[in-house]
């Protein structure tokens, strides 16, 4: 033999021990059936088989609960045993391979209710999405009613939620980008847009806050849009919420961008602006002059709620020259009785009318409106028998309570009635220059802040011409044929032939 050729032969062999040390390597790095089980010990819904298909074995796994076992039966185990031992990736053409060291991508797809199948003999692992389970039916949205327009509402799966979306818009512009969140419940976030539509810069923005959320496991879509939004402390809502698609539709064709949390039925809409959480889907529904006047009742009552008690605390505690001596003889005979000062007499009726709608929100339907109405009549009327609220003060607590609760964002309710408590106490402290001072704080609060990156007061400020047709009060439609600023996409500049 030629030293060449002992050279040549050394090396093959060299070669040879290091190609079969590396796959024995990979083999004892790539997952088996026992590791499966080893990690989901205790977990009784967890279906484990080794079946015999075409002198093969073949062991497959899936959660009971998750998955409809006539569904695998069909889909998964006719296919192998008809194929003779082919490919298996051809006789389940919906399949998907594993990687074969990568666990956690395995567990999380067999949580997700796919079907885990282990090919020993030929160290392949597929997984083959089975998930079905019994979901909500379409039904009305008991938190945005509307006489007028459609009438289905999101339901608690994700993908319902984008068929809806898709029924409307029958467009590929429509992009859905979906995003796994959560370090112990990992929960899908879909964020969708229209690419020809919406502002990239938008786009980006909620991509990176995605990215950034660190949380355990989210149940609910206010929860995560607590964490997207640029001032989390403020009782303001930055982002606007939705169980209906046709808002969700609209916005989307306006340049928003709406995010979709599997397994809550509420959508965000974001950016959005203050006067926009006054408007309904019903406003472009009605005729525009009957638009408008509801858009005004709910934007005017959302000062009339915040001024009407505490101006009752102010002119009786500092001001009451301010009242005609008609209107001040009445009040001062209505309270006549009443042992405590006009502040915390406010603050007692408006918590005991607090406490009465917590709980009928919290009884069952048919008693909590039973609840509600006779318990506040019972109640108003012994409080002013019994010399505890004068009956004037009554009648404003409940007028400020009503208007509470017409914006159609819920969340803006209850940052109205928070609000408002801030008011009493000023008024209580200074009269009629707290609730100013309050006032001045309360505008300079809304302007600082913004719902991703664009100002919160738009279009009032920073003006926008364009946009105050479709603001405060709703114009002919004819008349709004521009997509709101804050949302348009940025158009390129086309240089004129011959700039430099």
């Amino acid at each position: 033999m030629k030293p060449t050729d002992w050279w040549r032969t050394q090396v093959e062999a060299i070669q040879a021990k290091r190609r079969i040390g590396s796959a024995q390597a990979r083999r004892s790095e790539q997952i088996t059936p026992d590791m499966v089980k080893q990690c989901m010990q205790n977990v009784d819904d967890l279906s484990s088989l080794s079946l015999k298909m075409n002198d093969e074995e073949v062991h497959v796994f899936f959660l009971e609960t998750l998955v409809d076992e006539s569904q695998i039966y069909e889909n998964v185990f006719l296919p192998l045993q008809r194929s003779d031992g082919k490919d298996p990736m051809q006789a389940l053409p919906f399949s998907k391979e594993c990687v074969l060291d990568d666990m956690e991508t395995l567990m999380s797809n067999l949580l997700r209710g796919h079907t885990i199948l282990f090919f020993l003999e030929r160290d392949l692992i597929l997984h083959v999405n089975t998930f079905q389970v019994a979901h909500r039916s379409i039904t009305k949205s008991e938190t945005e009613a509307t006489v007028l327009g459609p009438q289905d509402s999101f339901v608690e799966m994700q993908e319902i939620n984008l068929s809806l979306l898709r029924r409307r818009l029958a467009t590929p512009h429509l992009k859905v980008l979906s995003y796994t969140i959560g370090t112990e419940a990992q929960n899908k976030v879909a964020v969708i847009y229209l690419d020809n539509i919406a502002n990239a810069e938008n786009v980006e923005r909620v991509k990176k806050r995605i990215d950034n959320v660190r949380y355990h496991g989210f149940v609910g879509m206010p929860i995560l849009k607590q964490m997207l939004e640029d001032k989390p402390y403020s009782p303001f809502p930055q982002f606007g919420l939705t169980g209906r698609p046709d808002n969700a539709t609209a916005a989307l064709l306006d340049g928003r961008l709406v995010i979709m949390l599997n397994g809550s039925p509420d959508a965000a809409i974001c950016p959005t602006s203050f006067l926009e959480m006054f408007s309904s889907p019903e406003d472009f529904y009605n005729r525009w002059s009957t638009a408008s006047l509801l858009r005004m009742i709910r934007f005017f009552g959302l000062f009339i709620t915040i001024m009407l008690t505490s101006s009752y605390v102010s002119v009786l505690t500092y001001h009451p020259e301010m009242l005609p001596p008609a209107l001040l003889t009445i009040l001062s005979e209505s309270r006549s009785r009443v042992p405590f000062p006009p502040v915390i007499e406010v603050l007692i009726i408006e918590l005991v009318i607090e406490i009465l709608r917590e709980a009928g929100i919290r009884m069952p339907t048919k008693i909590g409106q039973t609840i509600g109405i006779v318990g506040g009549i019972v109640i108003g009327t012994a409080s002013v028998q019994a010399g505890l609220a004068s009956n004037i003060l009554i009648v404003l607590v409940s007028v400020s309570a009503l208007l509470s609760f017409v914006p159609p964002n819920f969340l803006m309710s209850n940052a109205i009635r928070l609000v408002r408590y801030g008011f009493i106490l000023m008024a209580g402290v200074l009269g009629m220059y707290g609730q100013i001072l309050a006032l001045a704080f309360l505008f300079a609060h809304l302007l600082n802040l913004t719902s991703l990156g664009t100002p919160y007061m738009a279009p009032g400020v920073p003006r926008q011409w364009t946009d105050l047709m479709n603001s405060l009060v709703r114009a002919p439609l004819r008349f709004i044929v521009n997509r709101n600023r804050m949302s348009r996409a940025k158009q390129k500049r086309v240089r004129p032939v011959g700039e430099d």
